[in-house]
This record gives structure tokens, sequence and C-alpha cells, in this order.
């Protein structure tokens, strides 16, 4: 029996979660399911959107599933994904995005995996906020130590990359592709600009690389790999690429398979590795029993792989697929027209997937 820590999340998060848990326990899979909140709902109750009871919980079982949490635009609480990102060093950020049948898109035979590194860029969460007296210091001193001077009603992000950082989340990369029996990594930056730290990006990706010349390697700007995507996706395997370019591009790539309904993601770490949806919350569909579940149930998907549970993952995988193809049992969102009044519900989908499952 293996342990597996369940958040449910905030708006659609609960319905979505109850979905993947019920489609997941079909399979056979022996998974002890616990039950814990973070988000914008548990927040007016224990003052935080990140109860140490979850955070608790997550350490002692190595392995969470997350329904999705709102993060606030501008205000609020930072990223809760972000956070735990960075309490468990959950350095490797896995989004698989492959083409179904039966999914809108311009695209066909899509399969490609982004590998994005977690904890550093200027998802670090270092910032200097606009008017403030520490602000002002460093706005000072930078000023007085470059050529390139910064005004003084400036807010600042600081955006690290070492080479630590780097050197592991491209060795992951490349363990990613052999393992997966995939032929190549393309690593992503913009050295041609910031040269110290999308530089020190690129001079290690290419070190890396060429202690894994088994596995075939390039590099792109990324503004560069942003138009070869939309192109020639067909060109590219495994991406590797820093925070910021991996959260971009992941929406990028999820576009190509149909957008984030069908795109799970893995968060990995040493000793930790959770599992989400690569889609928000949207609040708007809360209580409604009307999202598409899919994205959360293939994360389940991850983690069933990830834990060896290979058979029951290949089970689950294909009965989504097969619900997809036939078009039928859907909701709106994979419907040719949106308000297709044949779409059915959240659980529904979910029930017919289970049957797929269970013959």
């Amino acid at each position: 029996m293996t342990n597996v820590t369940l958040i449910t999340g905030d708006g659609i998060g609960p319905e979505i979660a109850q979905a993947a848990q019920r489609c997941i326990n079909a399979t056979g899979a022996k998974i002890n399911w616990e039950i814990r909140e973070a988000g914008i709902d548990v927040m007016a109750k224990a003052g935080t959107p990140l109860p140490d009871s979850t955070v608790e919980s997550i350490k002692k079982n190595a392995l969470a599933l997350k329904a999705p949490i709102t993060t606030p635009v501008g205000a609020g609480f930072r990223s809760i994904n972000v956070h735990l990102r960075q309490i468990f060093d959950l350095y490797a950020c896995v989004r698989p995005c492959k083409s179904y049948k039966g999914v809108r898109s311009r695209y066909s035979n899509i399969d490609l995996v982004l590998v994005r590194e977690n904890t550093e860029d200027l998802y670090a969460g270092i910032e200097f906020e606009k008017g403030k007296d520490d602000t002002a210091e460093l706005i000072n001193w930078l000023n007085k130590h470059s050529k390139k001077q910064i005004r003084s009603d400036s807010g600042i992000s600081i955006k690290p990359i070492s080479v630590a950082g780097t050197e592991r989340i491209v060795q992951y990369a490349f363990d990613y592709a052999r393992k997966m029996g995939r032929m190549k990594v393309t690593s992503v930056h913009k050295a041609n600009i910031m040269k110290f730290t999308d530089g020190l990006w690129l001079e290690v990706s290419r070190q890396v690389a060429a202690k894994n010349s088994d596995i075939e390697f390039e590099d792109r700007i990324v503004d560069n790999m942003c138009m070869q995507l939309v192109q020639k996706p067909e060109l590219y395997d495994v991406l590797v690429l820093p925070n910021l370019y991996g959260d971009i591009l992941s929406d990028l790539c999820a576009g190509l398979v149909g957008g984030l309904g069908v795109a799970p993601g893995a968060n990995i770490g040493e000793k930790v590795a959770i599992f989400e949806a690569t889609h928000g919350s949207a609040p708007k569909y809360k209580g409604l029993n009307k999202v598409n579940p899919v994205a959360l149930i293939l994360s389940g998907v991850l983690l069933l792989r990830h834990i060896g549970n290979t058979a029951e993952a290949n089970k689950l995988e294909n009965a989504v697929a097969a619900v997809i193809a036939e078009g039928k049992d859907v909701t709106y969102d994979m419907k040719a027209d949106r308000n297709d009044p044949t779409a059915v519900g959240t659980q529904e989908m979910a029930n017919a997937i289970i049957k797929k499952i269970t013959g």
C-alpha cells in the first residue's frame, strides 16, 4: 500500500480531485489517500493557504497529487505551487504534451516533454517592492556599480541561475530521455542577451551534454524556440528550460495538443514528488460539475508510473484516450460545439473512464 497525499485545492479543485481519485482507484492500484487542503478555501478557517498539516503529510508520504490552487494576481499570498516546490526542493517540473485522438487541435502526433528548472530564475521570489527603503538602497548600489541606470520608482526582481542548479536539471533531462527511450534534448535560453545568467545556463548545458553523448543535444534561443514549436514541433523531443521560459513554453506546447485540459505535470525532487494539472482553479466553474478532469487524471498516470505501477498507469491512460476518441462521454470543452447538449459533467466523464478500465 502506497500512501499519497491528495490536496483538494480550491475552485474546481475538489471536483476534479474526486474524479481523479476514483479513476486511479479503479485501476486496482493499492493507494491509501490522505486528504489535505490548501488554497483560498482553507485560508478563511486556518489563517493560511498552506496549513502545516498539509506540509507534514507531503513530507511524510513523499508523494502528492495536487488539484489546482488559486494564485491571486498582483496581490495577496504568493503562489502555493511555487512555495511547495521551494519547500521540498522540487527542482524538476516535467510536463508531457501528447496528442490524443479526438482532442481538437491544429496539430496531430505531438509528443513533447518539457523539463523545467523549478527553483531558480525569476521565480525564486527574490523581489524588492517599489518605494521601500531596501529597494532604494539596492537601486543606489546598482546605479553606482553599473553603467545601466535604474529609475528610482522601480520594482526589482532578481534572476539567480547557478551552476549546481543547471547541472542537476539538465542531467535530469538526459536521464529522463534515456529512461523513456527518447532521442534528443534541446536546451532553451536567451544567452545572446543575458550573458551571465542564461549564458551560464548554456555553458553548463553543453558541459553536461558532453558527458551524455549517447543522446543528441542542441540548443535554441527561447524566442526562436517558440517559432520552431509552432512551425515544426515534430523536430523536438525533450526540452530543458529555466523556470520562466519553462512556464511559458509549457502552455504553448499544451496549446499544440488541444489546451491545458489535457496537460499533466509532475514536480520531482530528491525525496518528494508532487503531481498536478497544468491548468488553474477556474473558480467561476466551482461546484458546477462541468469542467474537464483529464489533466489531473493524466497527472495520476504520471504518479502511477513514478511509483512503478506501470500496468495500472497504462490501463488508466488507455481508458482516457478511448473515452476522448469516442467523443461521447466528454465535457463541453471537448465537444466540437462547446454548446453541445450531449456534453457530460466532470463526474460523468470520470464514470466513463472507469467503465473503460473495469470493462
